[in-house]
């Protein structure tokens, strides 16, 4: 009776532990039937004061969060040229003070999820807010060094991302 147990045990494990989320992707570059990146879908919100400074790879990731569970598969920084460089001085090359970010996940929860734990951290520390839009798949993170009215071009830009 035993010997029947454990093959049933191992499919029923290995069943649990697989992941639904990673081959989700619910937004999509339409020119080609791919994946969003976070390269692609700065390209598509074609802010003009925006630069795009630098790929997160899992090598130079400073959260260590890049293909980790529930966390992003792909991310950008960006600087803005309206920002001031002597409010950034000091910031490091990448820093969402000096621009943003763009983080793409492979669920519109784990987005949405990223999005509440940065508002939960910033919230007592003014020096680090930021404007977050999710759209889907996709975070986009503002400088809080912007005005409402720069960091809304943000968001008005990032709706063609749904």
């Amino acid at each position: 009776m035993r010997r029947s147990v454990l093959p049933i045990a191992a499919i029923l494990l290995t069943a649990a532990c697989s992941s639904p989320k990673a081959a989700t992707t619910v937004n999509a570059d339409s020119s080609a039937g791919k994946p969003l990146t976070a390269s692609t879908a700065f390209s598509k919100l074609s802010v003009k004061s925006a630069t795009v400074t630098g790929t997160v790879t899992a090598a130079n990731d400073p959260n260590h969060l890049l293909g980790r569970p529930n966390q992003y598969t792909s991310k950008v920084t960006f600087t803005d040229s309206r920002i001031k460089a002597a409010d950034v001085s000091g910031t490091e090359k990448g820093a969402v003070e000096r621009g943003g970010a763009i983080e793409v996940f492979a669920d519109p929860a784990d987005a949405k999820a990223r999005a509440t734990y940065i508002r939960a951290v910033t919230k007592s520390m003014p020096a680090l807010s930021e404007y977050d839009y999710v759209h889907g798949t996709v975070l986009v993170r503002v400088s809080h060094y912007l005005t409402p009215d720069q960091a809304a071009a943000y968001k008005k830009a990032s709706d063609k991302l749904s």
